[in-house]
C-alpha cells in the first residue's frame, strides 16, 4: 500500500530494513486501543547486520546518532506490518524509551538519540515528534549500541 508516508521515504531515499521477529518469547509490537507498543529494537544496517560496540569507546557520538537513526527506521518497519503496510495511519509518535551502550563516564545519550528522533520528523513531519527518554546503559542485548521502544498513536 502507498501513500503520503511511502512518498515521503521513497523522496528522502529511505529503504525501510526488514522487521525482524523477535528473538525470544515475546512479541514484537502489540496494539490496544489506538496505541500501538513497539518492543525495543536495535539498529539494523542495510546489509542486515547491526551496529554493535559502546558508544563513546567503541564508536563515536556521530556513529551513535546513526545507529540511533537505523534504530528508528526499524520501528518504522515494525509500525508498517503491524499497519498492514498503511503508514499513513500513524497519527503522531507518542514516546520513545531509548537506551545507549555506553560507559559510566558517557553523558552525551540525548545526542545520540537524536539520530531517532530527527528521522521521524523527517519521515512524518510534526507527527514524529515525541516525548523521549535516552538513558546509558552499561550493556544492550548481543552488544546492539542503541535499542529504541516506542509507543505509536494510530487510528
Amino acid at each position: 500500500m502507498s501513500g503520503k508516508i511511502e512518498a515521503r521515504l521513497a523522496e528522502l531515499g529511505i529503504t525501510l530494513p526488514p522487521a525482524f521477529a523477535p528473538a525470544a518469547n515475546y512479541l514484537g509490537w502489540q496494539i490496544d486501543g489506538n496505541l500501538l507498543y513497539i518492543a525495543g529494537q536495535g539498529p539494523v544496517k542495510q546489509d542486515g547486520g547491526l551496529v554493535t560496540g559502546r558508544v563513546g569507546s567503541d564508536l563515536t557520538v556521530e556513529e551513535g546518532y546513526d545507529a540511533a537513526r537505523h534504530t528508528a527506521l526499524e520501528l518504522v518497519a515494525h509500525t508498517k506490518v503491524a499497519l498492514e503496510g498503511d503508514l499513513d495511519r500513524v497519527k503522531r509518535w507518542v514516546k520513545l524509551f531509548a537506551m545507549v551502550n555506553c560507559g559510566p563516564d558517557f553523558v552525551q545519550q540525548p545526542q545520540v538519540i537524536n539520530g531517532a528522533s530527527d528521522v521521524l520528523v523527517d519521515i512524518f513531519g510534526d507527527a514524529g515528534r515525541h516525548a523521549r527518554s535516552a538513558v546509558g546503559m552499561s550493556s544492550l542485548p548481543v552488544g546492539i549500541s542503541v535499542e529504541i521502544e516506542a509507543v505509536v498513536e494510530i487510528g
